[in-house]
């Protein structure tokens, strides 16, 4: 059974997985590889950051609709209560 590794949608096996990991080494040298994940590292971070904000910034705004709309709920029925008597 061969094992292979999902590679930008790309389904690589063993053999294929090291000719580009080779192939990686040799474009941009031993030295320029940890910059290289430095960069993505801090990339990946600004985005989950981004991405936490944004749900953050949704989050608050339903519950400020949901708070809106149980205050005029509770308008409307003190409305009636006072049509009613």
């Amino acid at each position: 059974m061969v094992h292979q590794v999902t590679f930008f949608l790309l389904p690589l096996s063993g053999y294929e997985l090291i000719i580009v990991i080779f192939a990686i080494v040799l474009f941009f040298g031993g030295r320029k590889i940890p910059e290289l994940m430095r960069g993505l590292g801090k990339g990946i971070r600004e985005f989950n950051s981004a991405r936490a904000s944004i749900e953050q910034e949704i989050k608050e705004g339903m519950k400020e609709t949901d708070n809106k709309n149980i205050d005029q709920a509770g308008e409307r029925t003190k409305e009636e209560e006072k049509t009613k008597e």
